[in-house]
């Protein structure tokens, strides 16, 4: 006994389900579709990863250049420049050229004076194109020693 082997027709489909043929090449799509889906979820957490990360930086160094400035001997319009310093060390130049930082003597209400250090700018963001879109606004204050 000899058995026969079945050919499909030219068209046909092998499987005999003509439901199977018409998703062929959906798994394809799926996959990029949700791999699209990934890539920006991932992108959004490291944004928001680069933004804490940038804040906080900001905010030490802004409290440093206050902490600088408050010394007796020392100016307290230095203060700013020194936050922009300290921000360039930790972060990158372009950050730190992003920023805009002041740094003035005012009077607490107990009579002391206080350095206080504001800087305003934004986070880089993660793709060139978009810029910068997060606004960052912080300070740093430091009772001012009596000379």
């Amino acid at each position: 006994m000899t058995a026969a082997l079945h050919v499909p027709a030219a068209g046909a489909d092998p499987a005999g389900d003509e439901g199977a043929r018409s998703e062929r090449g959906s798994a394809v799509v799926d996959f990029v579709m949700v791999s699209m889906l990934i890539v920006a979820l991932l992108m959004a957490v490291l944004q928001v990863a680069v933004y804490v990360h940038v804040r906080n930086v900001v905010t030490a160094s802004a409290q440093d250049g206050a902490r600088y400035a408050a010394n007796a001997d020392i100016d307290s319009s230095i203060g700013a420049d020194r936050t922009v310093q300290v921000v360039a060390r930790a972060t990158s130049v372009q950050t730190a050229q992003g920023l805009d930082c002041t740094s003035v003597e005012e009077p607490d209400p107990s009579g002391s004076t206080v350095v206080v250090v504001r800087c305003s700018g934004s986070v880089p963001s993660l793709l060139a194109a978009l810029g910068n879109l997060l606004p960052l606004e912080v300070t740093g204050r430091a009772l001012k020693e009596g000379s």
